[in-house]
């Protein structure tokens, strides 16, 4: 077997980009700290069947809780945009010339990084703010609930980028009776409003990780936005699902984190597949 084509490093972001080569990456995604100021934390449990248990289930069983473990990163940086912004000017040294950069943020920071992002690669590279709606967890009762968080999309070059439309997974019609049976059994092309549900916390997919993405989203991205053998790369990777749709998806990815607590998540979501693990500072080679 040759050397693995996909890389999993714990290390700074910030010394990695910089010791890659310009123009290399055909796709950049990143999902940073959200600074909220808190410590974003979940913990894991199970339950198992037990009379005497802490809860209900189905038909009326009673189970009870054990819990498994916490993970947690903290959420809080005093200047963040001064934070974001040497690893976002080596986000455009590293992309390719039709590379494409989708920068995923929360309400609280969302204006403040456009202007940032507006500053590095120019407002005529600005794509599209698309907005993931989702419909989960508490309401608040003072304000209208926030159930949605920005991907600002941003390209190298406004009249050279990839877009491959039809590689896109196609969603229902709003009002399929108005567009006739071909169309509505077709479906249509997401637009810049995305509803797809979180990763659900007893479905498979999850891994315990905090603010771990949905497969859903980051397979559109990485069918969009980049073509099969390419380099995509994720730099706060987290659990790593930009890595898991890479892999099902045929391209080359480098996953970037400096918690271990990610590290040993990814190492079980990769256990098998063709990925290299490196505690270091090198880039792709």
């Amino acid at each position: 077997m040759g050397k693995p084509t996909n890389r999993v490093l714990q290390s700074d972001n910030l010394r990695v980009l910089e010791a890659m080569a310009p123009g290399v990456v055909a796709l950049v995604y990143v999902d940073p700290p959200f600074n909220t100021g808190k410590t974003q934390q979940r913990t894991q449990i199970k339950t198992v069947r037990d009379e005497n248990g802490d809860r209900t289930g189905f038909q009326g069983n009673r189970y009870r809780t054990e819990r498994i473990g916490t993970r947690a990163y903290d959420d809080n940086f005093s200047d963040y945009l001064q934070f974001l912004e040497p690893r976002l000017v080596e986000t455009h040294r590293v992309l390719a010339p039709n590379g494409t950069l989708y920068f995923h943020i929360d309400y609280r920071e969302a204006h403040y990084c456009k202007v940032l992002l507006d500053g590095i690669f120019g407002r005529e590279c600005f794509l599209n703010e698309i907005i993931w709606a989702y419909d989960f967890g508490g309401r608040s009762k003072k304000k209208w609930p926030a159930k949605h968080d920005t991907i600002l999309v941003y390209v190298k070059d406004p009249e050279d980028y990839v877009f491959n439309a039809d590689e896109v997974d196609r969603i229902p019609y709003m009002a399929p009776g108005l567009v006739g049976p071909e169309k509505a059994k077709r479906g249509k092309l997401p637009t810049d409003t995305w509803w797809h549900t979180i990763v659900s916390p007893t479905g498979k997919e999850k891994t315990g990780y905090p603010t771990q993405k949905p497969m859903g989203v980051l397979r559109r991205i990485v069918a969009a936005s980049s073509n099969p053998g390419d380099l995509v790369v994720d730099f706060f990777a987290g659990s790593g699902t930009m890595g898991a749709a890479a892999l099902e998806l045929g391209r080359r990815f480098l996953l970037v984190d400096d918690n271990p607590e990610a590290i040993e998540v990814m190492r079980k979501r990769f256990a098998g597949a063709d990925v290299e693990f490196v505690d270091g500072d090198a880039g792709p080679t």
